[in-house]
């Protein structure tokens, strides 16, 4: 009998670490993270401090667009950030008056951003990707 209760013993300490290793039964789903999914980003310029921050999204269904094609906000450090829920690699880049940034390309679920000083004007925001913005993947910004 002294042997089983400490073989109980043992099997509910063992028990116990387990569930202390895995978070306590926790009920997010932990997944494994690659290379195409990881988040990226782009830094302000050097010596930005502030700034506003535009959020757009890739298109879920694969189709080459974003989910806004025009965009406004107050001169400054602009960032925008981009989030892509599609299947396929996208990333974001803005240029026009003499602005021309690239943030990295992500894969599905990752997020990427792309920052810069705008002086009053129109810029496109696009993505890099080989052939994407050439099919329709861009927008105006408009700073004021």
């Amino acid at each position: 009998m002294s042997r089983l209760i400490k073989v109980l013993a043992l099997l509910a300490a063992l028990t116990a670490t387990v569930v202390l290793a895995t978070g306590c039964g926790s009920s997010k789903k932990s997944s494994s993270t690659s290379p195409t999914s990881t988040t990226a980003t782009k830094t302000t310029p050097a010596g930005a401090v502030g700034g506003s921050t535009l959020e757009i999204k890739a298109d879920p269904g694969g189709a080459l667009r974003f989910n806004k094609s025009k965009l406004a906000v107050k001169a400054g450090v602009v960032t925008i950030k981009m989030n892509n829920p599609s299947s396929l690699e996208h990333g974001i880049a803005l240029e026009g008056n003499g602005v021309d940034q690239t943030g990295p390309t992500i894969g599905k679920g990752g997020t990427t951003s792309v920052s810069a000083k705008l002086k009053p004007g129109t810029y496109t925001f696009y993505c890099p990707v080989d052939g994407h913005k050439d099919l329709g993947m861009k927008g105006t910004l408009t700073v004021k």
